[in-house]
C-alpha cells in the first residue's frame, strides 16, 4: 500500500465468512481493515491471536468498533474515512423471525447506504444470498442473474435479503457510490458454527439415518476462500477505471465453486469423513412437512420463553428437497472471479478442521437409560429396548398369534384367557406324550421345576408387594399434606392414563397399547435428553403461564 493509510469496513466481521474476508485482505495488503460487529470488544480465538489477524491488531492494520446497523450514528462512526465497506453483517438465517431480518437487512441496510453516501465511501459491496430468487417451491437449476425475485419467498431472512439487495442495486452510482451485490451459494470450510456442527449433532442422535425427498436434488455449494475471494475481485472491479467498473457495478452476481454436487450426497460426503454413517431411508416431504409446521407452531409459542430454534421447519425441510444449482459466468466475466480452492480439496480442510467432532470423540453416556430402570432392566427391558432382536421379534410374532388368535375373535377376558390356558395344557400334555426322539431329533422335555415357586421367589414376590403397598401408603400421606405439587400432578396423570385404558376395548388395547409399548421406549432411550428438555420447556412455560395469572 505504500504507506498511504486506506481504510476499509467490513459489517459483521466477526461472522463465518467475513473473518476469512478480514484475513485475506490483510494477507494481501490491500487494506487498514475495520471490523464493525456487535460485541462491546473483540475476543479472539487462540489461533487468532497468534496469526495474522493478531498481528494486524498489534501494528495497527487491523481496528476493532462496536456497531449496531439500526444505528446510524453508530453507523457514522464506524464508516469514518474509510473507502471501502464490506456489508457482510446479517442474523441467523435459521431464525424465522421476519421483525429480527428485516431491521439489520432492510433498516440496518439502509443505514449503510445512507453512511455511505453522507462519508463519500466510493466502493459498497454487500453479501446478499440466492435464496432472493428461491419461492421454496420450485427448484432451480443453473439459474443465472435473469431470474427475477418471486412473489413469495421462502421465509423472513430471504425477503429481508431481496429487498436489501435491491436498496444497494438502486443506491449505484448515487453521490458516487459503486455498489454490487455477492450472492454466495452455500458456504462451508473451517470455521463454519452451523453447518457442519448441525449435521453432527444430528447425526449423534441418530436423525441423520433419514433424507428428505428423492436424495437427487442438485446444489451448488462454496468454500469459503472462494467467497472471501469473490468479494476481493469485486471491490477490484469497482476501482478499476473506465468500463470495467461501469459493467461490474449495480448488479448482484451468484457465486459458487462452479462445481455442483447431489446435495445430500455432500451430507454423506462430510458424515463420512468424520466417520458417520451417510443417510439410506428416503423419506417423501409430503411426509416430513406437516410435523415441521407444528414443530414451527411450537416454536412460535414458546420461543419467548426460551426454546431454541428448532432445525425442523418448513423453509429447512424445502431447502432440503429442492435443487439450487447456479451459474456463474456473469461474476467470471465482469468480476474476473474464479473459485481458487477446488470443492475436493475444500471439503478435505473442512473435515479435518472438525477431528473434534469425528464419532471416536463423542462422549459415551455411562449408567442405564431411564428407559431401561423404568422397565426393570430385566427381559421386559431387553425386548421392548430391543437389545435381543431375536427375542423382540419372536415375542412380537407370539402376541400377534395371540391377539389373532384370543383378541381379535370377539372373546371375553375370561373366555380368551381360558381358551389360552386350553391350549397350553394340550401343548403340555401332547410334550410330555412324545418320545425322546422323533424322526431323528432330540424332543427337549420341560421339567417339572420350571413350574416350581422357589421360597426365595415367594419371598421376593411377597417383599414386592408389601413395598409397593408402602410406597403407596407414603404417597398418600404425602398428598394429605398438601405441599407437593409434583407428587399431586403425578398420581393424577397416572389415574387420567389408567381411566383412559380402561375404557378401552382389549382389542384396541392390542392395537394401539402394543405398538407404542415396542416404539416409544425405544425411541426414548435413543432421545432421552431431547425429549427430557422438551417437557422440562413445556413445564417451565406452564409454570411461567401460571404465574403470570396469579399476577
Amino acid at each position: 500500500m505504500g504507506g498511504e493509510e486506506r481504510w476499509c469496513v467490513v459489517t459483521g466481521g466477526r461472522g463465518f465468512a467475513a473473518k476469512h474476508l478480514v484475513e485475506m485482505l490483510i494477507r494481501y495488503d490491500m487494506f487498514f481493515v475495520r471490523i464493525a460487529d456487535l460485541g462491546p470488544s473483540i475476543q479472539l480465538d487462540p489461533a487468532e491471536e497468534k496469526g495474522t489477524l493478531g498481528q494486524a491488531f498489534q501494528s495497527g492494520r487491523a481496528q476493532y468498533v462496536s456497531a449496531d446497523l439500526c444505528d446510524k450514528s453508530q453507523v457514522l462512526k464506524a464508516f469514518q474515512g474509510s473507502e471501502v465497506v464490506f456489508h457482510m453483517a446479517a442474523p441467523d438465517s435459521s431464525i424465522n423471525n421476519y421483525e429480527l431480518h428485516h431491521s439489520v437487512n432492510v433498516k440496518g441496510t439502509n443505514n449503510v447506504i445512507d453512511a455511505c453516501i453522507e462519508l463519500k465511501v466510493k466502493r459498497l459491496i454487500y453479501t446478499s444470498s440466492p435464496s432472493v430468487v428461491f419461492d421454496g417451491v420450485h427448484g432451480i437449476i443453473n439459474g443465472d442473474e435473469s431470474l427475477p425475485y418471486p412473489a413469495k419467498h421462502n421465509d423472513s431472512y430471504s425477503a429481508t435479503k431481496a429487498e436489501g439487495e435491491a436498496l444497494v442495486i438502486k443506491a449505484n452510482g448515487y453521490n458516487g457510490l459503486l455498489t454490487c451485490c455477492i450472492r454466495p451459494s452455500s458456504i462451508f470450510g473451517p470455521g463454519d458454527k452451523l453447518l457442519v456442527p448441525s449435521l453432527v449433532t444430528a447425526a449423534r442422535a441418530g436423525k441423520l439415518k433419514f433424507l428428505i425427498g428423492d436424495g437427487n436434488n442438485m446444489y451448488d455449494f462454496t468454500y469459503v476462500e472462494n467467497v472471501a475471494h469473490a468479494h476481493i475481485c469485486a471491490e477490484r472491479a469497482l476501482a478499476s477505471e473506465g468500463t470495467v467498473a461501469e459493467r461490474a457495478a449495480g448488479k448482484a452476481y451468484f457465486i459458487t465453486n462452479m462445481e455442483p454436487i447431489k446435495f445430500w450426497e455432500f451430507v454423506s460426503l462430510v458424515l463420512e469423513g468424520l466417520g458417520y454413517e451417510r443417510p439410506k431411508i428416503k423419506i417423501p416431504v409430503f411426509v416430513v412437512m406437516p410435523i415441521a409446521q407444528l414443530v414451527e407452531r411450537i416454536y412460535k409459542l414458546l420461543a419467548p420463553y426460551g426454546m431454541k430454534v428448532p432445525q425442523f421447519t418448513p423453509s429447512r425441510m424445502r431447502l432440503l428437497s429442492c435443487s439450487r444449482t447456479f451459474n456463474c459466468s456473469k461474476a467470471n466475466d465482469r468480476l474476473g472471479y474464479t473459485p481458487v480452492v477446488p470443492f475436493q480439496e475444500g471439503l478435505r480442510r473442512t473435515i479435518e478442521s472438525y477431528s473434534h467432532l469425528r464419532a471416536e470423540c463423542q462422549p459415551k453416556k455411562s449408567g442405564p437409560s431411564k428407559a431401561s430402570v423404568c422397565l426393570g432392566r430385566g427381559k421386559v427391558s431387553d425386548i421392548l429396548l430391543w437389545r435381543d432382536k431375536k427375542q423382540t421379534v419372536t415375542t412380537i410374532f407370539i402376541l400377534v398369534a395371540i391377539y389373532f388368535n384370543f383378541v381379535a375373535s370377539g372373546y371375553t377376558i375370561i373366555s380368551s384367557v381360558s381358551k389360552l390356558l386350553l391350549l397350553a395344557s394340550v401343548f403340555l400334555f401332547v410334550h410330555g406324550i412324545l418320545p425322546e426322539k422323533v424322526l431323528g431329533y432330540n424332543v427337549e422335555k420341560i421339567p417339572g421345576s420350571s413350574f416350581h415357586l422357589s421360597e426365595e421367589m415367594s419371598r421376593q414376590g411377597a417383599l414386592s408387594v408389601a413395598s409397593s403397598w408402602n410406597s403407596a401408603v407414603n404417597s398418600l400421606k404425602c398428598l394429605c399434606k398438601g405441599n407437593d405439587w409434583t407428587l399431586f400432578l403425578k398420581v393424577v396423570f397416572s389415574l387420567l392414563i389408567l381411566s383412559f385404558l380402561g375404557a378401552i376395548s382389549l382389542q384396541n388395547l392390542f392395537i394401539i397399547g402394543l405398538p407404542i409399548a415396542f416404539v416409544a421406549f425405544v425411541v426414548y432411550e435413543k432421545k432421552e435428553e431431547e425429549i427430557d428438555r422438551l417437557v422440562s420447556e413445556v413445564f417451565s412455560f406452564a409454570c411461567k403461564s401460571k404465574s403470570e395469572k396469579v399476577q
